[in-house]
């Protein structure tokens, strides 16, 4: 006749994530214990006493907007289930009371030892719940029912070392009450679930055992646990470390799912209010190692999504970002970890960017006005900057924001950092990037003040003052990125004789492989430089003076310039903007007569 869990303590522990502190001193349990009392009385005290007499903490999220809770305890069926494992073991155990040790399996980590910890939660769960209603003025009655539970989670710890357990769980009701006990009056027993929940959809843990895992993830997706740790964070205190903790590990367990889950990216993202919660955190002041982990996590959410980067320009974190990155226009982060979050910002608002609707947004609030302070500054900043000023001029959705950026005497700071650029061991970012960022600027501009007289007077003016400095850099770069070309042209010619060496299945596709592989070899840029050359050499007025010194320059180098020609060729080849494309035809054509060019 059983009628309570058999007690079962694994003889090791699981292994833990590492957070940002573990408590493992000698006197942590009785610390942990008094604290229990203190949340489990904290909890009464702000009892309402109506309804079914729970005492909930007052900083529980508003049940209206709660996602549907998981059913309730069932006691029958977690009798049945003790019943159907006592005659699967055959093992005859007895069990005197609810603290009584009964007879262990005879391995410390198998599934039947992980059953047994599971139906010792959901009791104590039952108990817990059972004694909250009834002594919901009275803490004392119910406060050691809370260490218990809280023990009985923390024995289930070495649940993640047993994934042949997790359909097990999937079946029990345990699982329905760990995703109750989320939202549990008591913040700590919430903590050591979320703990628990993010030890379980560790990636290693998901990768390693994807058949035991699967149907884990989908139920934890179809309970909507992404909205659950959304409302509690709300009410998790970051000024007292196990709370900080606390939403650690919840970000901890959402960025474990984004990438188990990348199909439901967009619905945790809007449906369960992610995106906001992380915005919210984002827009805090001061640095903090929670707020840089919403930072990573926006990251994910907009990287891949365009529904998302929507959704953020709705909810105004275009702004947000905008008015975070303003902290850094005048002074550098502090340590290597703010440097990250700032960078892990701009990167956001790259990804927001690449929607038109937050182009405009971005020109609105001024955004083109702080990246030309923070590249005025030289700050660490400015290879992010110039970065955001590529993505905010690239493409056909750019042209505002060129032409805004030339009316703010823009073209008075990306010159000088295009003939100066910042240092790569510095800035953090390759030379490669950076010059990669400062001829993508300065080919949009271009592009988007040619139907812009006045526009394109000033910019063009550039190029020709102070001796053609600025077309003697230009050359400059052609030399360097076309011999980096060749190099590449090289090495990539005798790979092609291996052919394990590459994806491609037919000629066709080999030949866009290689392609791309020259892109990122230094192709891309060179287009860039040889776009910009072609544009000033053709939209210069004959008089201009512009031909001349381009033509010396190539000749010291015995560099003919039909190559300026091929390379732009080939970019067009290539590209499908249709729209660019019926631009630079006519412009090619002039710059092949200017310079006597054969057919």
């Amino acid at each position: 006749d059983i009628t309570e869990v058999l007690s079962y303590k694994p003889a090791t522990p699981g292994q833990r994530r590492t957070r940002f502190s573990d408590n493992t001193d000698t006197g942590y349990v009785e610390r942990k214990r008094a604290r229990l009392a203190v949340a489990a009385a904290t909890a009464s005290a702000s009892a309402s006493g109506t309804g079914a007499g729970v005492a909930r903490s007052s900083r529980v999220p508003p049940s209206a907007s709660a996602p549907q809770q998981p059913a309730g305890l069932n006691k029958e069926a977690v009798l049945r289930a003790l019943e159907a494992d006592d005659n699967a073991e055959g093992d005859g155990a007895k069990v005197d009371g609810d603290d009584a040790d009964a007879s262990k399996p005879s391995k410390a980590d198998s599934v039947s030892g992980m059953r047994l910890l599971m139906l010792q939660l959901e009791k104590r769960a039952a108990r817990n719940a059972e004694l909250r209603v009834k002594y919901s003025d009275n803490p004392e009655k119910f406060m050691e029912s809370e260490v218990e539970l809280h023990s009985a989670l923390q024995e289930l710890h070495t649940l993640p070392t047993v994934p042949a357990a997790y359909p097990v769980l999937c079946e029990l009701p345990v699982l329905d009450t760990l995703l109750q006990l989320v939202l549990h009056e008591n913040t700590d027993i919430s903590i050591a679930v979320i703990d628990l929940i993010e030890e379980m959809t560790d990636t290693d843990v998901l990768a390693e055992n994807p058949d035991d895992t699967e149907q884990l993830i989908a139920k934890l997706m179809d309970a909507q646990l992404v909205m659950m740790l959304v409302q509690n964070l709300d009410r998790l205190d970051e000024t007292i470390k196990e709370e900080a903790d606390g939403v650690h590990s919840s970000f901890g367990i959402i960025e474990n799912l984004c990438e188990a889950r990348p199909d439901c990216l967009e619905q945790m993202a809007s449906k369960q209010g992610l995106l906001a919660c992380l915005l919210k955190r984002i827009g805090k002041r001061g640095f903090s190692p929670n707020k840089l982990y919403a930072s990573e996590l926006l990251a994910i959410l907009l990287q891949s999504s365009e529904p998302n980067r929507l959704l953020l320009g709705e909810l105004k974190g275009v702004d947000i970002l905008l008015n975070q990155l303003a902290h850094y226009k005048r002074q550098d982060p502090a340590d290597s970890e703010e440097r990250e979050l700032m960078e892990n910002l701009f990167n956001c608002l790259c990804s927001a960017l690449l929607a038109k609707a937050n182009k405009d947004r971005f020109l609105r609030g001024e955004g083109l006005q702080l990246m030309n302070l923070i590249l005025r500054e030289k700050r660490v900043a400015r290879p992010s900057a110039l970065k955001v000023l590529d993505y905010a001029l690239n493409g056909p959705d750019g042209a505002d924001n060129a032409l805004k950026f030339v009316d703010i005497l823009g073209l008075r700071t990306i010159f000088p950092v295009f003939m100066r650029p910042p240092k790569p061991k510095k800035s953090g970012f390759s030379v490669q990037e950076i010059e990669e960022h400062l001829c993508s600027i300065l080919h949009n501009l271009l592009r988007h003040c040619a139907n812009s007289p006045t526009h394109k007077t000033r910019i063009l003016a550039k190029f020709v003052e102070n001796d053609h400095a600025k077309m003697e850099r230009l050359a400059e770069l052609h030399f360097k990125w076309r011999d980096s070309v060749k190099a590449a042209d090289r090495r990539l010619l005798a790979e092609r004789r291996q052919p394990e060496l590459w994806n491609a299945s037919t000629e066709e596709e080999l030949e866009e492989e290689v392609y791309l592989r020259r892109l990122e070899m230094g192709l891309f840029t060179l287009q860039l430089v040889d776009l910009i050359l072609l544009q000033v050499c053709a939209m210069s007025p004959p008089d201009a003076g512009v031909v001349r010194p381009v033509r010396q320059m190539f000749n010291m180098r015995s560099s003919p310039l039909p190559a300026v020609h091929g390379v732009v060729k080939e970019h067009l080849a290539h590209s499908d903007d249709a729209e660019e494309k019926a631009r630079l035809e006519p412009l090619l054509a002039v710059f092949k007569e200017r310079f006597g060019l054969a057919e």
